[in-house]
């Protein structure tokens, strides 16, 4: 049982560090263009310098709805590490951890809202490049959305012995 236990607490914050990774770092599109390779992130546009993403009045809501689904989903993740946690040193024999669990599957609905959106309205249209495709970030996302979802479940099945 510590086994299990220290594997789910080592995913955890695997996923926690993915998460921080797939939030900050600018490499969800990359295409290439006359001048270079060109990444978009959340929130800026590199090719050997790094402006401001430009994006259209159309798209800017759903941006903005991705940048603020990926910080819940960090928040939430770490709120459920830190349930865990205390969890793990108050809980008696025998009980489950639905706190824990209940908390990762909304950080597992935030990364799944994000994602979605960005994958319906972002997904092949990078400005200034040609040849697009999704970068290291978007990958990260959507392994860190199948990893919140199989620890939440783990947390909700999860008795302490």
């Amino acid at each position: 049982m510590l086994v299990l236990l220290a594997g789910i607490f080592v995913v955890h914050i695997a996923t926690v560090i993915m998460l921080f990774v797939s939030t900050i770092a600018n490499v969800w599109m990359v295409g290439s263009s006359n001048i270079g390779t060109i990444s978009t992130g959340l929130w800026l546009l590199c090719n050997k310098t790094c402006i401001q993403l430009p994006v259209s009045s159309q798209d800017e809501a759903s941006l903005k709805a991705v940048q603020a689904f990926m910080i819940l989903s960090i928040i939430f993740s770490v709120v459920a590490l830190v349930l865990f946690i205390t969890q793990l040193f108050s809980l008696e024999k025998g009980k489950r951890f639905y706190m824990t669990g209940a908390v990762m599957l909304v950080c597992w609905m935030c990364i799944l809202i994000a994602v979605s959106i960005y994958t319906a309205r972002f997904t092949g249209t990078m400005a200034y490049s040609t040849n697009p495709h999704h970068g290291y970030c978007f990958i990260l996302a959507w392994i860190c959305f199948c990893f919140s979802f199989i620890i939440g479940i783990l947390y909700l099945v999860l008795r302490k012995k």
